[in-house]
């Protein structure tokens, strides 16, 4: 491991974890490739190294559906992990109740210590990832670009999900009460007040976010195999908060969320809020936006865009995030894929990255250890 101040996982043991019986890995070097053809577990292992965050994962899918299949029912991933701030125990796992339901929750155990949720995982680790599902990001809707605008955010700040679920939450009360045939008036208001409390919070962490992002493309230099990106938010509320303190914004929210209640109802949602903001990207050499360039260059794209959230976390924390890196050399020429290997590097992340062959990481350097994956089983490349 690289002896610079970072984020990364000493040693990780998965149990019963989806196609993992039991597994441990101890990365010997800062890049590690993970060899194998499609099914073998390489994805599984990204997923389970990202569950040491909040929320559902890379997949984001739900906990039962990781038990190993003729397993114990249950799940468990833990980790020892380096920190800027020093040494982390990290246990994450998940079993059905007595009834055979699934828990609607998973435990946490930090340095031997129960945690009452998830949420006390935030800001342990920092920790960027892409995906292949993530290539047709700039193609997709709104709510997929707004979902990666709010991970990067929670890079740099790790309560932003919580203030994300509670501003969720609320509006869907907002909406249950506004569908009843006389809703409650006090009862509305309260809940507004508290919508406009989150929306605020939530979109000044957006922008907030977005200036660090932009500052350190402005600062990076231009030249490499990927093109460096423009970003900016299309949100009425990322503008309000732009152009008012946040007593001010909260208030004019407020209002509007009062004054377009019979709209909303009509609706049966709200129409106006944080949940209706949209992250624009624009491709910086060509002056072009994301949604009209190539293929090919969206993925180049949104690699430097991911690269760019790392030496940002790098420069905020002083130790580079983990970077989990699927299936990520796919699909780029020989020329990229060596320019890419560089720029890791150079960054001093730990990075996982997945591949189908072996040789797609030739070029990788001395900084790489390659292990193949087969059926749930690691065996280090020689």
């Amino acid at each position: 491991m690289t002896d610079n101040p970072t984020f990364a996982i000493t040693r990780l043991t998965l149990t019963d974890f989806r196609n993992y019986d039991h597994v441990r890995l101890e990365p010997s070097r800062p890049l590690v490739a993970l060899a194998g053809v499609n099914g073998a577990g390489k994805t599984n292992l990204l997923e389970a190294i990202s569950l040491l965050m909040p929320g559902r994962g890379l997949r984001g899918v739900e906990f039962p559906s990781l038990a190993r299949k003729a397993g114990s029912g249950h799940w468990a991933v833990a980790a020892a992990a380096s920190t800027p701030q020093g040494d982390l125990q990290i246990g994450t796992a998940w079993a059905a109740d007595e009834s055979g339901e699934g828990a609607s929750s998973r435990a946490v155990m930090i340095d031997g210590l129960a945690q009452r949720s998830a949420g006390a995982l935030g800001g342990l680790l920092r920790m960027v990832w892409l995906t292949p599902a993530m290539d047709r990001l700039f193609q997709g809707s709104p709510g997929e670009r707004r979902r990666f605008l709010d991970r990067m955010v929670m890079l740099f700040d790790a309560e932003h999900a919580t203030r994300v679920n509670a501003f969720e939450k609320l509006m869907r009360e907002r909406n249950a009460l506004l569908a009843e045939p006389s809703p409650d008036r006090a009862w509305l208001a309260s809940l507004e007040i508290q919508m406009a409390e989150c929306a605020v919070s939530v979109s000044a962490a957006r922008v907030s976010a977005v200036a660090t992002l932009a500052r350190q493309i402005d600062e990076s230099e231009h030249a490499g195999p990927f093109p460096w990106a423009r970003v900016a938010i299309d949100g009425a509320m990322e503008l309000l908060v732009s152009s008012h303190p946040a007593v001010e914004a909260e208030d004019i929210y407020r209002k509007q969320l009062a004054n377009s209640r019979n709209l909303d109802r009509a609706a049966g949602r709200a129409l106006a809020g944080p949940h209706r903001s949209d992250l624009k990207v624009s491709h910086g050499p060509k002056a072009m936006t994301a949604e009209h360039c190539s293929t090919g260059e969206q993925k180049a794209l949104l690699i430097g865009l991911v690269l760019a959230q790392a030496r940002a976390a790098k420069s905020l924390f002083g130790g580079a995030p983990i970077l989990l890196l699927d299936e990520i050399a796919a699909h780029l020429d020989p020329a990229r894929r060596h320019g890419l290997f560089q720029l890791l590097e150079s960054l001093g992340s730990q990075v996982f990255m997945t591949g189908t062959e072996a040789q797609l990481f030739d070029g990788a350097g001395p900084s790489t250890v390659v292990y193949q994956v087969h059926e749930g089983h690691l065996s280090e490349s020689i």
